[in-house]
């Protein structure tokens, strides 16, 4: 069976409320796919991690590991609702580490961020390489990785395939709290290293998602090699 892990983006489905209609239709597509893929799901924190994290910076001098197990917590709580989504596919907890993880013997495993300093990215990218993942799947609100802002630059430059280099190139090299890119910067670093493919799609584009399980060919950034 082929293992999948996906970093599914928290703007896709919590904002100011979590959108229970996209994710039943998430929930839909996971479970008929289940038959064909074992999926390992690390939820992000989306808007109300950013919120949470904007409270403790007017409150205090908080610091960055602060701040980054605020987003954990947040990242947490999403992943215990998406775990009860998918009842007995699921385990009964979520996981706290990569390597619980990967000793998961469930369909569809869920959990969320772990420890400061690395982002869901960095999490979903170590959890490949301990299961050997066949690739790893970056859901965000975006169809392609481009050159700048797709949602707010008409004139952005699509990329369909990149390099590591490329990316590395694009998003820097340092990791903040909150930080908002196509892809960790730290987890870039990591899935060169252990040669992984992470493929950038739309999350709220299933149908597209469904034709990448099912190898047709799909709309979206594809990033390996060297």
């Amino acid at each position: 069976m082929k293992k999948i892990v996906i970093s599914l983006g928290g703007s896709l489905f919590a904002k100011e409320e979590m959108d229970l209609g996209y994710l039943k239709k998430f929930r839909e597509l996971i479970v008929e796919n289940s038959k064909k893929y074992k999926f390992y799901i690390v939820t992000g924190g989306g808007n109300m991690c950013r919120i949470y994290q904007g409270y403790a910076k007017k409150l205090s001098k908080a610091s960055s590991d602060d701040l980054d197990w605020i987003g954990i917590a947040v990242t947490r709580t999403n992943a215990m609702v998406f775990k009860s989504m998918f009842g007995k596919l699921a385990d009964s907890e979520i996981f706290l580490t990569p390597s619980e993880a990967a000793k998961s013997k469930a369909r569809v495993v869920v959990g969320g961020g772990w420890k400061p300093g690395w982002s869901t990215d960095y999490v979903a990218v170590e959890i490949a390489k301990l299961v050997k993942a066949d690739a790893v799947i970056n859901l965000s609100n975006i169809d392609y990785i481009c050159d700048k802002d797709p949602n707010r630059y008409k004139d952005a430059k699509p990329y369909k395939e990149m390099t590591w280099g490329d990316l590395k190139a694009l998003v820097g090299s340092k990791w903040i709290p909150g930080l908002n890119m196509p892809f960790d910067p730290i987890a870039c670093k990591l899935a060169e290293k252990e040669g992984l493919t992470v493929v950038i799609l739309n999350g709220k584009k299933l149908k597209n998602i469904s034709k990448f399980f099912s190898n047709q060919q799909f709309l979206g950034t594809t990033v390996e090699g060297k």
